[in-house]
């Protein structure tokens, strides 16, 4: 596969670029087939990983808070140490949004973990200048109006960054790129704007390249794995699924196809799902490199495990950037107790009544029945509840959200109690109380935002 990828259906001036992980959590021996893969097909090659969204950016801040030295990803080590020689060996630049909170601090894990592993010398560029409150410029915050907007104590504001300051640190010279927030495809943009040398208002090219990282950016979702769903959409062997490879060529057109392994599947079905993932207007995409149209998008899947993409046109990118916004949200307190055998539903419904009464109207509480009404807790869930025949083995959950932390930790105390206080039969219970971020969307002029790269060699 890789090598059709990078044949001569696709021209002599293709560039690779794989993905290594799809989000904060995802498989960590994902990344080795594709890098044997990108080996194998003895083409320029980058790969990406993106592993930041707004709750693990959330999660981040409060690590760099407890500890200086932290706020990456946690993982970050345990991604890169089975590819890190190889890819400096065969020269595939990493880039990866896996610096979250702290991009310096995560440059310099990975060139102790270099060390380490007695890889050569390697430059790391770590991108910095999303941190709005360290830039100070909290007070030019706008909502999607253009209006000022205001928050109260602001914990964290990151602004999302396009490809520029990326592909500034590739030509620099960088082996690994390592930033904060950025925009998902711009991960993948970057090392497609670096090799063909795209010019960053040349809207058509860099829409291509924007749609081709959108297909990556979410890892094993585009190669058949949040797409299995056995008896209808059958995927092989998805234990072992590959993860997408993208070959690009200098006019924009690329192939999506996936590593060597023998699970996964590639086709228009899998691919027609990414693209329509998270698009909130098909004509007008907006991203901070450009503004995508797929309104006319051709797939073409005539190889097996491989699609031809086309067709992707592009508009001048927004004046503003998108920024994520964290201010304390206080204390949330969980609490789970399972119940089974014969009336196992309504055992439960009665514990939630009594904890309900227990807490009382003014605090913030919310309970699910797992196996009755849980993600379907609405007015659907409610029909779904009478209609289906009763469970005999549910999970109660309760949450409390305060902002004291003692209110919040009473879902789990009130849960414990349960073990004796009744009703009947209820075990497995568990409990938890943590600190969380609360997030908003806002926006900021995109001159006000100043980006810098600091090299590691």
């Amino acid at each position: 596969m890789a090598e059709r990828l990078g044949g001569d259906g696709l021209g002599t001036d293709s560039v690779l670029v794989g993905c290594g992980a799809g989000f904060s959590g995802d498989r960590l021996d994902a990344a080795a087939p594709v890098v044997r893969s990108l080996i194998r097909a003895k083409r320029p090659a980058a790969i990406m990983f993106e592993t930041l969204g707004e709750r693990t950016l959330a999660l981040a801040q409060l690590a760099r808070m407890e500890n200086p030295d932290k706020g990456y990803e946690p993982l970050l080590e345990r991604l890169l140490a089975p590819i890190l020689e190889a890819c400096l060996q065969h020269n595939i630049r990493i880039l990866g949004n896996f610096g979250a909170a702290n991009p310096l601090a995560a440059a310099k894990a990975i060139a102790g973990l270099g060390r380490r592993l007695g890889c050569r010398p390697m430059r790391i560029a770590a991108v910095q200048g999303d941190d709005l409150v360290a830039a100070g410029q909290l007070g030019a915050l706008e909502d999607e109006s253009g209006r000022p907007l205001a928050f109260g104590p602001v914990i964290s504001a990151n602004a999302y960054l396009g490809a520029a300051p990326l592909v500034e640190a590739l030509q620099a010279g960088a082996d690994i790129v390592v930033s904060g927030r950025v925009a998902d495809p711009s991960l993948a943009l970057a090392p497609f704007i670096h090799h063909h040398g795209w010019a960053l208002d040349d809207w058509q090219r860099l829409a291509c390249g924007t749609l081709a990282g959108h297909l990556l950016e979410c890892g094993a979702q585009v190669t058949g794995g949040y797409y299995a769903d056995p008896g209808f959409k059958d995927v092989p062997d998805p234990h072992d699924i590959g993860f997408p490879i993208v070959a690009m060529q200098g006019d924009g057109d690329f192939t999506i196809g996936k590593a060597d392994t023998g699970g996964g599947l590639v086709d228009r079905h899998t691919v027609t799902e990414q693209i329509l993932y998270e698009i909130h207007d098909p004509s007008r995409y907006l991203t901070p490199d450009v503004t995508l149209d797929i309104t006319n998008v051709e797939l073409d899947d005539s190889v097996q495990n491989e699609v031809r993409v086309r067709g992707a046109v592009g508009h001048a990118r927004p004046e503003r950037l998108k920024v994520t916004v964290g201010y304390d949200g206080g204390w949330l307190g969980e609490g789970e107790i399972s119940y089974a055998g014969p009336n196992a539903a309504a055992r439960a419904k009665l514990a939630l009544d009594v904890i309900r009464r227990r807490i009382g109207p003014d605090i913030s509480m919310r309970g699910d029945i797992i196996g009755v009404a849980s993600v379907f807790n609405d007015d659907a869930g409610q029909w779904l509840s009478q209609h289906m025949a009763p469970s005999s083995d549910v999970r109660l959950r309760i949450a409390v959200s305060s902002p004291d932390r003692a209110i919040a930790a009473r879902a789990a105390e009130e849960v414990l109690a349960l073990y004796t206080c009744g009703p009947a039969g209820g075990g497995g219970a568990r409990g938890n109380t943590r600190r969380r971020i609360a997030t908003a969307s806002a926006y900021i002029r995109r001159d006000l935002v100043k980006t810098r790269i600091e090299m590691l060699e």
